[in-house]
């Protein structure tokens, strides 16, 4: 009986060994982390608040264009974190029941190479006039050592009226931070 035990234990030492030695694993990589990460609900919840402000603003039957968010110190250029943040507003305000007119399917928009569909001023009603849209939800966002700031807004493009605004923060984290990177 006790060879039985010994012999037992001899062959579950290794993988005990071996499941104590193991390194844990990256936090960026495990699951719980990313689907509670703060950017998708900070996003989410910036459009909520846009989709609040805009009841009762806007017509059923016109869409609305999204330009890409831009960095506040240089209103040309943009990080993959600009264009996620657009693109994530598109959809929760399409989720909103907003119609989104998807602009880099269309070849008459501005796309500079690695960019995504930027608009300033000058180009804001010729656009949406091209496009029939009734607004353009455009925003920036400025860095900071361990914070981004984001600014968005959508525009009645014939006016430069602002329909809605918000403010949120983002934690510089190590998600955010990569996707600041210029590339």
């Amino acid at each position: 009986m006790l060879k039985t035990v010994t012999r037992t234990a001899l062959l579950a030492l290794p993988l005990l060994v071996a499941g104590c030695s193991s390194t844990p694993k990256n936090e960026e990589g495990n699951y719980s982390t990313i689907s509670s990460n703060q950017f998708i609900n900070a996003n989410y919840k910036a459009a909520d608040t846009l989709l609040q402000q805009l009841s009762g603003k806007l017509v059923a039957d016109k869409p609305l264009i999204v330009a890409t968010v831009v960095n506040i110190d240089a209103l040309e250029q943009t990080t993959t974190l600009g264009r996620l943040v657009s693109e994530q507003l598109s959809t929760r305000m399409s989720q909103g029941g907003l119609s989104m007119l998807e602009m880099k399917l269309r070849n008459s928009v501005y796309l500079k190479r690695n960019q995504g569909e930027l608009m300033l001023t000058r180009e804001i009603g010729e656009v949406a006039n091209s496009h029939n849209a009734q607004a353009i939800v455009v925003g920036s966002y400025a860095e900071t050592s361990d914070m981004v700031f984001i600014n968005v807004k959508v525009i009645q493009p014939n006016t430069n009226f602002v329909l809605a605004g918000h403010d949120y923060v983002l934690a510089k984290e190590a998600i955010v931070r990569s996707m600041l990177q210029r590339n």
